[in-house]
């Protein structure tokens, strides 16, 4: 019997599609969500290796901060005293992601 080609006949529907049932609970919209990245803007005071800037916020305080993914594929060049906007972690705010070049 290990040598006989299966029929058809007596397999399972993929369970995953059947009846277009994917998911087993809804996904909460992202306007819901508590951990929403924080929106801040600042300006870059040290250019750094690897493309890592020091941003100065308005209140004073420095972070580190890096280039989003889409600034890296359109080269986008930061210079000292450009104004940015970023994205931070309300976890973590020493640390955020730069995603548009003001100025």
């Amino acid at each position: 019997m290990a040598g006989k080609p299966r029929r058809g006949g007596n397999r399972r529907p993929n369970r995953k599609n059947a009846g277009g049932q994917g998911r087993r609970f809804k996904k909460k919209p992202e306007d819901d969500r508590e951990d929403k990245a924080v929106e801040i803007e600042g300006t870059i005071k040290t250019v750094l290796a690897g493309t890592m800037f020091k941003v100065e916020l308005p209140g004073g305080h420095e972070v580190l901060a890096h280039i989003s993914g889409k600034m890296r594929k359109r080269f986008i060049r930061l210079v000292v005293g450009d104004r940015v906007r970023m994205e931070m972690s309300p976890y973590d705010t020493t640390k955020a992601r730069i995603t548009f070049r003001i100025g």
